[in-house]
């Protein structure tokens, strides 16, 4: 790093290169949202982000681990390396309700003000496009197949209606029951049937059952996917889609053993049988650096914002997000970046509609200079700087 670097005029750049960007991050956050995409099949998003970092210098390697949507884009050559992620697919039918198109954009600008910065700070500067946050588990695929593997500081932001700088999540199984029965007339061979549908039915009975009997920050969600094609036919095949989600990954496994008792039990109860399988990867709990929270505190609340007061951060965890493997492997944070969303919350077609406002632009640049500068306060503190290296050699 060198020794002349000023932390104040870097902070100088920072907010210039985001001004000067800001056009280019404002049009890709409104281009990905109205072109939304599924986990995986994330091509239009991941396309268009690439073109912006390609066109300030980053070389960009798309496709990695395996993922063809997946890209890591690189800045410099220093030895420590801070990723800013980007996600970018969206939800069925409500396109960016979870404001993926702001986690993008902010990423870009963070990368590209880092960028600016690299060579004074001996940095290499990561954006890592990392898709199906939202089913699926990209991060943690990426995370398995070595990609983060020589980073040393995971950094990115997420919309809401309030800012969230320790925010929290749930550990998370994503997991589907199929139950088979066995086909009849519902009306005049019934004795023959074995109907999966009322295996389904015995299931939701016997989950209702035990949630009032479930730990504090346990919580059981599901749909039924398939209940049968017509009425006067005995269903042979149900499907159930289940979110199971606890504070940890030890509550997480009390839960899960219990649920797939509750699935036993409504294949038993109704002559079926059935298979659970995994549908994502397990996403375990957030743990956000308490370092990188502090300094990317101290940056929003100098730009402006008002964050949630920090004895209130935990009561209502955020759901569950893959950065959250992340996050028990690097050190990392995944705030809040609050946005005027008119009393809607994340995945609500309201949310999807309030993160192409004038606000939700805000909160782009505001997330792209914060993220920027933390990512300075740590390469420029010594302490902080050598943690950061010693963890990427002992991990």
């Amino acid at each position: 790093m060198n020794p002349d670097f000023s932390v104040a005029a870097s902070f100088e750049v920072v907010s210039s290169t985001v001004a000067s960007v800001a056009p280019d991050l404002l049009a890709l956050s409104h281009s990905i949202h109205r072109e939304p995409e599924l986990a995986f099949e994330e091509v239009r998003s991941a396309a268009k982000i690439v073109d912006v970092l390609r066109s300030n210098g980053f070389e960009v390697t798309e496709g990695v681990a395996e993922l063809p949507t997946a890209f890591d884009a690189r800045f410099g050559s220093g030895e420590l390396e801070i990723a800013v992620l980007a996600e970018y697919d969206a939800l069925p039918e409500i396109g960016h309700a979870c404001g993926h198109n702001i986690i993008a954009a902010s990423a870009v600008g963070a990368g590209v003000a880092l960028a600016a910065l690299a060579d004074q700070l001996g940095l290499t500067v990561r954006v890592i496009g990392t898709p199906a946050e939202e089913s699926g588990g990209g991060k943690i695929l990426m995370l398995e197949r070595g990609i983060f593997d020589s980073v040393a500081a995971a950094l990115m932001v997420h919309p809401g209606p309030l800012d969230i700088i320790g925010a929290t999540s749930l550990a998370l199984a994503d997991v589907a029951v199929e139950f088979t029965g066995r086909e009849a007339h519902a009306s005049a061979a019934p004795e023959f049937g074995r109907n999966a549908a009322d295996a389904a039915t015995l299931t939701q009975v016997a989950v209702g059952l035990m949630r009032q009997h479930l730990s504090p920050g346990q919580q059981i969600h599901g749909i039924v996917s398939d209940g049968g094609s017509a009425p006067n036919i005995v269903p042979a095949r149900s499907e159930m889609l289940y979110y199971l989600r606890a504070h940890t990954s030890e509550m997480l496994a009390d839960l899960t053993a219990r649920t797939h008792d509750c699935f036993a039990a409504g294949a038993l109860g109704t002559g079926c049988t059935h298979q659970v399988r995994t549908v994502s990867p397990t996403y375990t709990e957030l743990t956000p650096d308490p370092w990188l929270v502090q300094a990317y505190r101290e940056e929003i609340v100098e730009i402006g914002r008002e964050p949630l007061p920090v004895q209130w951060e935990t009561v209502r965890p955020l759901g569950s997000t893959d950065m959250g493997n992340v996050t028990n492997v690097i050190p990392g944070i995944h705030p809040v970046i609050g946005l005027d969303s008119g009393g809607a919350v994340t995945h609500q077609p309201e949310f999807a509609a309030a993160c192409i406002t004038e606000s939700a632009d805000k909160a782009v640049t505001d997330g792209a200079i914060a993220l920027a500068r933390t990512a300075i306060r740590a390469a420029t503190d010594t302490a902080q700087r050598d943690r950061l290296l010693e963890g990427t050699m002992t991990r």
